[in-house]
């Protein structure tokens, strides 16, 4: 009983602040700051017409939408299939330098992305991929792929090596044991790192707003910052009812994918 009260009193302050979040977006005014009067639907006029702020007219809210799922699912997909090659292999094979890949995996994850900026810069640039959505999403899941393939090596090294032996016996390739055998086994980590890289993507910002200029290519974290940009004009109703907006899929997504969240493993550290 303690620890709920416990942590009833620690989060408190954090669901006051959605519930004023989500009071402001239905509000033209905020009486004391906390009061809200004056309750309207035009803060969420950006889901039906086109937004203008001091005479500029904002991207689509669709456009920006359609482009957090295309950075968010491309970069799931490709970490997935990247970093269950990559874990299975820290996990079973044995090849030349795989202890030193292993201590410098975690390291690879730790570098700070914003020290490497000036080095992605001219590498997207010199690939043509500079202000490309898809040239994000690459360098994001190079950046990603360490603590995936670290996360899901754990997995692998749960599964006996027994059942691949009996698949071996029974006939089976190398690569049809790993896929239609050891695969289902894992699939708990599965989708726990489908989860982790879902939410990284979606709530991605400093890489999108570095080395994305176009309003075609813009995510829903850059369209927020773009209502934030002149701090004398901001709508603050609009900014939470996009806020609001912008938590509505992250929210849908944890609550029908908790329950694989919640089985992940991050030891990766057995059968080192």
């Amino acid at each position: 009983m303690t620890a709920y009260v416990v942590l009833g009193i620690i989060t408190l302050p954090i669901i006051l602040m959605y519930i004023w979040l989500l009071l402001n977006s239905f509000t033209t005014q905020m009486k004391y700051g906390v009061i809200p009067t004056n309750l309207t639907l035009d803060n969420w006029q950006f889901i039906w017409s086109d937004v203008v702020i001091n005479g500029t007219e904002m991207p689509s809210i669709w456009t920006a939408t359609l482009n957090s799922f295309l950075f968010a699912g491309s970069l799931t997909i490709l970490e997935l299939i990247i970093g269950v090659m990559a874990g299975y292999a820290l996990s079973r094979l044995n090849f030349p330098g795989r202890q030193g890949l292993l201590k410098t995996t975690m390291l690879l994850h730790a570098f700070p992305s914003v020290a490497l900026l000036i080095a992605v810069f001219y590498i997207l640039n010199f690939l043509g991929l500079f202000d490309s959505l898809w040239g994000v999403i690459l360098v994001k899941t190079a950046l990603q792929i360490p603590m995936t393939a670290w996360i899901i090596k754990g997995f692998f090294d749960d599964v006996s090596w027994d059942v691949e032996w009996a698949g071996l016996i029974d006939g089976c390739t190398r690569f049809k044991v790993w896929y239609t055998i050891v695969i289902p086994l894992i699939k708990p980590g599965i989708a726990a790192v489908a989860i982790f890289a879902f939410l990284a993507g979606w709530s991605e910002f400093l890489l999108l707003y570095t080395f994305i200029l176009s309003d075609e290519n813009i995510t829903l974290a850059a369209y927020l910052q773009k209502l934030m940009s002149n701090p004398n004009v901001i709508n603050y109703g609009l900014l939470s009812a996009v806020s609001i907006f912008y938590m509505i899929p992250v929210l849908l997504f944890f609550i029908f994918t908790q329950k694989s969240l919640m089985q992940v493993n991050a030891t990766g550290g057995k059968g080192v």
